[in-house]
């Protein structure tokens, strides 16, 4: 008989095992526990029909239809199982711990499988993972900066040190402008990146610093948990800052290697906030190629947003430190060493 474990027992356990998500893909899709595969007992349109039936006609209709679905598919199943565990341990899911993961972990016990499943199913994780975000006290640094102070290239900077960080920008593939679409993914569901961003911090220790991003709470069209936006705001700051020439620098760097249509969008994006005038001097630039200045206008927009936002930060510890003529890496060894003098 498989055994129902909490949430925090099953991701505990589930790290020596695989983890079966057996609800649509859809349903996986939205959002779903990070390194689990989607193992449907229905396909979409197989679950919209039994979902129809119970509602419309019978439970019970619904059930001898949903039994007469998965029949034909009991063999695979197990098969398949056994491809994606070979040491035949197996840990289960559904959304509510209901039908769906107990026919499929009655199925895969009979099958020879050690089985355990999740009570409450995927909903239970979902309220586990917000509770983590407001219960945890994690040891956070935001590192702010103008934009083009290549800030994300300074964390991983840090994290090749031996810092321990978290990339919110990489985790929402959206570096967050107007422009952070821009060659980067889909951006998963907001759900989705609450599941990686509870995954990634538990890896790490909560006892030491942790590096992170000054960043909206919206990063394009995802937004931070706020259990954790709370914790970022109550960190110490630390506020780098570059002369305007590297960051222009930094940006071209960035995009000239992408399309320079879509540059064109995210201007267009933000006319109202640079003006008619400016827009068609960014235009311009990008149609001559000269990415420099356009990448002055943006930064005329940006660096006068971020001057506001900075002197209305309520952080404990504000730090202003100016670098000239330094590497990401170099700047990410300056910065070890003065969170060591500040202890911090």
């Amino acid at each position: 008989m498989e055994k129902q474990l909490s949430a925090k027992t099953f991701l505990e356990t589930a790290r020596n095992r695989v983890i079966l998500d057996v609800r649509t893909p859809a349903e996986f899709l939205q959002g779903h526990i990070p390194e689990a595969k989607n193992f449907p007992l229905f396909s979409n349109e197989e679950r919209k029909e039994v979902g129809t039936l119970y509602k419309q006609v019978s439970p019970e209709e619904a059930y001898l239809r949903g039994l007469e679905l998965v029949g034909l598919k009991m063999r695979s199943f197990v098969e398949q199982a056994k491809v994606l565990a070979p040491q035949k341990k197996l840990a289960i899911h559904c959304w509510r711990g209901g039908k769906r993961s107990q026919s499929m972990a009655w199925l895969l016990a009979n099958a020879g499988f050690d089985v355990v499943t999740l009570k409450g199913g995927y909903k239970a994780y979902r309220n586990y993972v917000l509770n983590e975000f407001e219960k945890n006290n994690y040891q956070i640094i935001v590192l702010g900066g103008r934009t083009g102070c290549a800030k994300t290239t300074i964390l991983h900077e840090l994290q090749k040190l031996g810092e321990q960080v978290i990339d919110l920008e990489g985790m929402a593939h959206h570096k967050g402008s107007a422009f952070g679409w821009i060659g980067e993914d889909v951006q998963p569901s907001t759900e989705h990146f609450e599941n990686t961003l509870l995954f990634e911090l538990q890896k790490l220790d909560q006892n030491k610093r942790i590096w992170v991003e000054n960043e909206s709470r919206g990063i394009g069209k995802i937004f931070i948990p706020n259990g954790f936006w709370k914790k970022m705001k109550s960190a110490s700051l630390i506020n780098i800052e570059r002369p305007l020439e590297e960051r222009v620098q930094h940006l071209v760097d960035t995009y000239t290697q992408e399309s320079k249509e879509d540059l064109l969008i995210a201007f267009q994006k933000i006319k109202k906030r640079i003006g008619g005038q400016n827009l068609k001097m960014a235009e311009a630039a990008l149609s001559d190629n000269d990415y420099s200045q356009a990448a002055k206008i943006a930064l005329g927009y940006y660096d006068k947003t971020y001057q506001y936002n900075l002197e209305k930060n309520n952080s404990p510890q504000i730090f202003n430190i100016s670098y000239h003529d330094k590497n990401s890496k170099e700047i990410a060894e300056e910065l070890i060493s003065f969170c060591k003098q500040k202890n911090i």
